[in-house]
């Protein structure tokens, strides 16, 4: 026999349903218009957007292609054959850079994060001052880093020299305030009640962070290590500050010793050449280095949404 109390609730939440869907239905015109109007111009943006993306990778795509071979991969640059260069050490350069920023960025974006939205009192003046400086520097120009990591790490107290640790501290630097605000946006979107839920079962705060908010939030913290990988991949203005040749043609295993490339700088050295065929070879390096972007990308979304599936 039907319960008579769920029934009257089903029949409330219907009539809730059905008022709510008429009302919306009875907007005035000119709001129905003018919300027409913003979704088409959001939907013209986008569209604008991929036929730019799509044109510029096609473009290099075309004109890259008499120089698409194994050689972009297995060869070392040269100014004289362009039918024998490649980007093997920029592209092991990229790696290493990229590598560094990731070991970098990745405790610190996340530990700062953590520490503003689960420990700081947002009443003190220099909590206040600090998010006002992460918001600030996610704006400020990478030549402006550039000459940061030639004044501290080339140079003044670390002085490491122009080696691919400092490449990779300065590049850390660049897309550090991404990672915070990613990871803040991250946290803050893990629901009260899961805080609450932990707490009340006896968990210290640390616990209920570590155990229960931090995996939670993993995806968004990911998305937000992606865009600030892609954007690190592509910088060559504070690289070229930093000691980022633009022609070398030994691996440098070793980070902390001189000599090496990055693929931007490489692409931006045969762009200046006069001949065609390095200007071919550098639309070429494009598309390599989309290729290399795709992979680091791919791997990152795969963890993703593997965490995602775990939650």
């Amino acid at each position: 026999m039907p319960n008579p109390m769920a029934e009257r609730t089903r029949l409330a939440t219907a009539g809730a349903h059905a008022a709510v869907v008429g009302n919306l239905g009875k907007q005035p015109r000119g709001d129905v218009w003018r919300g027409n109007l913003f979704l088409a111009l959001l939907l013209l943006a986008v569209v604008l957007a991929l036929i730019g993306l799509i044109a510029l990778i096609v473009q290099s795509a075309l004109k890259g292609a008499p120089a698409f071979s194994m050689d972009l991969f297995t060869e070392g640059p040269s100014i004289v054959n362009p039918e024998t260069a490649g980007f093997r050490p920029a592209i092991i350069g990229s790696l290493y850079l990229i590598a560094g920023v990731v070991l970098l960025i990745v405790p610190l974006g996340v530990g700062a994060a953590v520490y503003l939205e689960e420990y700081a009192d947002g009443d003190r003046w220099w909590n206040r001052l600090i998010e006002l400086n992460i918001q600030n520097l996610a704006a400020v120009p990478s030549i402006i880093y550039g000459i940061l990591g030639l004044a501290f790490f080339v140079r003044g107290p670390l002085s490491l020299g122009f080696v691919v640790a400092a490449g990779s501290l300065t590049l850390a630097l660049l897309v550090l305030p991404t990672v915070i605000l990613a990871a803040r946006e991250a946290i803050r979107a893990v629901p009260p009640s899961i805080r609450d839920g932990s707490l009340a079962l006896g968990a210290t705060q640390w616990q209920t962070i570590r155990r229960q908010v931090l995996p939670a939030s993993i995806p968004g913290i990911v998305t937000g290590v992606i865009l600030a990988v892609s954007r690190a991949l592509g910088e060559a203005a504070p690289l070229l500050l930093v000691g980022a040749a633009t022609f070398v043609t030994a691996d440098q295993p070793n980070p902390f010793e001189g000599g090496y490339s990055a693929m931007p700088v490489q692409i931006y050295n045969y762009a200046l050449q006069a001949q065609d065929e390095f200007k071919a070879l550098a639309a070429a390096g494009v598309v390599v280095m989309l290729v290399v972007l795709l992979a680091l990308n791919s791997f990152a979304i795969w963890l993703r949404n593997r965490y995602e599936q775990q939650w």
